[in-house]
């Protein structure tokens, strides 16, 4: 059986984080770590451990990051550039999604026509985290034009 926590989590504003769909927490949109670092003390059982290791990774590789929680999901980008990456919490897995991807080597797996230049990976309980290869992904990611929502694709 999966643990999941079932006692909400406090949020950088002193409220209980509650989970949503698929166990996602529902963090308030904000600007910062302190809001990313809510959201990922949030994420319920074995995923908040990956949301520390991916947090982590990400700062280690691109140390200007920018980063907020934006639709219930943390995001990471460069000031003026837009974002390059985000996660979510689905019920079984942790979907890392790169929101470039289709300009990444090798090109993640996951993706759709319909997604045009987003890819992504599913992360699962117990499967091997290839560190080396997410940390080429974050770098790559995070030197390309990132997402900004305000404008169109």
């Amino acid at each position: 059986m999966r643990s999941v926590r079932k006692d909400p989590v406090s949020t950088i504003r002193g409220e209980k984080a509650v989970l949503v769909s698929g166990g996602n927490p529902q963090i308030a949109k904000a600007d910062g770590d302190a809001p990313v670092q809510a959201y990922i003390a949030a994420m319920p059982g074995w995923k908040c451990g990956l949301g520390k290791r991916l947090d982590a990774l990400i700062v280690r590789n691109v140390p200007n990051v920018r980063k907020a929680v934006k639709w219930n999901s943390p995001f990471y980008g460069i000031e003026g550039r837009g974002w390059f990456l985000s996660f979510h919490v689905f019920t079984r897995c942790v979907k890392v999604t790169f929101f470039r991807g289709a300009s990444l080597r090798p090109v993640p797996a996951g993706g759709t026509a319909r997604s045009k230049e987003a890819r992504w990976i599913d992360i699962h309980e117990g499967d091997a985290l290839n560190e080396t290869q997410l940390a080429a992904w974050v770098k790559q990611a995070a030197a390309l034009p990132g997402w900004d929502p305000s404008r169109p694709s």
